[in-house]
C-alpha cells in the first residue's frame, strides 16, 4: 500500500462493512503488518527486532539523571511558588517516560534480559498505576484487535471525540477512574468478563497479588502524607497529576479521528513526529503505526524501521503540538455543530462533517 504525500490528509477508503461486521462477530481479525498488506525483507525485520540490554539501560541512566535533575529542582523551590513549575517539570519527566517504559517491557522488548524487563516493567507500571500484568493482557488484546468495535480493550475514549470526552481524557481523570477501579476489582478477585477473557486463568491470582501490593504502596504513601511525611506529595502525587496531561497528550493523538473497524492499520493508527526530547521521554513511540505494524521490535528500532516502510505508509502527522492543537480544533467545532475538518491531521472520511449533531460510534472501553 503507497499513499503519496500529497495525499496524506485523507484517509484511505472505510473498510467494506461486511468484513467488519465479519471481524467483529468472529474476532477473526489480526491487525498488523500482515492485515495491512505492508512488508519489509525477513532478514531486514529479524535485525530490527533483536533485543539488546544496552539501549535500554542507557536509557534508564539518562532518565534517572534527568529526574535527579527536575527533583533537586522540586526541593530548591519548596515553599515558593516556583515549586508549582517545577514539579510540572518534575512530573512530565516522570509520567511520559514511566507510561512509555510500562509499555514497552509489557511488550517485553525493552532488554534482552527477562528479569531485567519484568522487573522495569512492575517498577513503571507501580509509577503508571495500572496492575502489569492486566496492562499486559488488555494492551495484547488492543494490537490484535487494534479500534475494532467491542474487541478492542484500550479504547480510552468515545468516538467520535468530542471536547467533553477531550477534557476528560487530558484532565487525567478518566485515567485515574480507570486504574483505580481495575486495581479494586483485582485487588477483590471481582474479575470482569474482559479479564477473564484476555488474561490465561493461571495470571489471575498472580494479578491479585500484584493489585493487592500496589494498594498496600498506595495506601502507604497516602498514610504518610495524612500524618504529615509531604514529600510523596511534593514528588508523586502533585508532580503526576500536574505531568499527567503531557502524557495523556502523547497518548490520545494515536487512534484519535481514525477509522474504527479497519484491519489496516494505516487507517486506524497515526504516527506523528515531534522533537529529541519527544522522542526520548516517549520512547519512539511517535512512530505508532510502525510500532502497530511489527511490535516485536524495540523501541530503539523504531526511527530504522520508520525508514523501512516510509514508502507504504501515510507521511506522519505534523509535530507534538501541532497535532494536538489541530485534534483539539476538531473536538471543539465538532461540539458546537461546526465542520470538523482538520487543518493538518489526517482522519477517517467519516469524521469529516459540514456541521450538525453526530452520534456515537464506540464507548470506551476504558472506564
Amino acid at each position: 500500500m503507497h499513499i503519496a504525500v500529497g495525499d496524506r490528509a485523507e484517509s484511505p477508503a472505510p473498510p467494506c462493512p461486511a468484513r467488519a461486521a465479519y471481524s467483529k462477530a468472529t474476532g477473526s481479525v489480526v491487525t498488523n503488518a500482515a492485515s495491512t498488506g505492508i512488508g519489509i525483507d525477513r532478514k531486514r525485520l529479524k535485525a530490527l527486532a533483536r533485543r539488546s540490554n544496552a539501549p535500554g539501560l542507557i536509557y534508564l541512566a539518562i532518565w534517572g539523571a534527568a529526574l535527579a535533575i527536575t527533583g533537586i529542582g522540586v526541593w530548591c523551590t519548596l515553599g515558593t511558588v516556583w515549586v508549582w513549575p517545577a514539579m510540572f517539570v518534575f512530573g512530565v519527566a516522570m509520567s511520559v517516560p514511566s507510561y512509555a517504559l510500562s509499555h514497552e517491557t509489557a511488550h517485553g522488548t525493552a532488554f534482552r534480559t527477562r528479569w531485567l524487563n519484568e522487573t522495569v516493567f512492575w517498577f513503571t507500571s507501580l509509577l503508571y498505576g495500572e496492575e502489569p500484568l492486566h496492562r499486559r493482557y488488555t494492551h495484547t488484546n488492543h494490537h490484535t484487535h487494534t479500534w475494532f468495535v467491542g474487541l478492542d480493550s484500550q479504547m480510552p475514549f468515545d468516538t467520535p471525540l468530542d471536547f467533553r470526552g477531550w477534557l476528560y481524557d487530558i484532565s487525567g481523570l478518566s485515567v485515574h477512574r480507570f486504574q483505580g477501579r481495575v486495581l479494586w476489582q483485582l485487588a477483590t478477585r471481582r474479575y470482569t468478563r474482559l479479564m477473564r477473557e484476555v488474561s490465561p486463568a493461571a495470571e489471575l491470582s498472580k494479578m491479585t497479588r500484584n493489585a493487592r501490593l500496589f494498594a498496600l504502596v498506595y495506601l502507604g504513601l497516602a498514610g504518610a502524607i495524612t500524618a504529615g511525611v509531604l514529600w510523596p506529595l511534593w514528588f508523586y502525587v502533585l508532580p503526576r497529576l500536574l505531568g499527567g496531561p503531557i502524557m495523556l497528550m502523547f497518548n490520545i493523538v494515536q487512534h484519535a479521528e481514525m477509522q474504527e473497524d479497519s484491519p489496516s492499520i494505516v487507517e486506524s493508527t497515526r504516527s506523528f513526529r515531534t522533537d529529541r526530547v519527544g522522542r526520548f521521554l516517549y520512547l519512539n513511540m511517535n512512530n505508532h503505526i510502525e510500532h502497530h505494524l511489527y511490535p516485536q521490535v524495540p523501541f530503539y528500532s523504531l526511527p530504522a524501521l520508520h525508514g523501512e516502510v516510509a514508502d507504504q505508509t501515510p507521511e506522519p502527522d505534523p509535530g507534538f503540538w501541532r497535532t494536538n492543537l489541530d485534534l483539539l480544533w476538531v473536538v471543539i467545532r465538532r461540539s458546537l455543530g461546526r465542520r470538523t475538518k482538520a487543518a493538518w491531521i489526517r482522519q477517517a472520511p467519516h469524521m469529516i462533517t459540514e456541521g450538525g449533531g453526530y452520534s456515537t460510534i464506540a464507548r470506551a472501553t476504558m472506564q
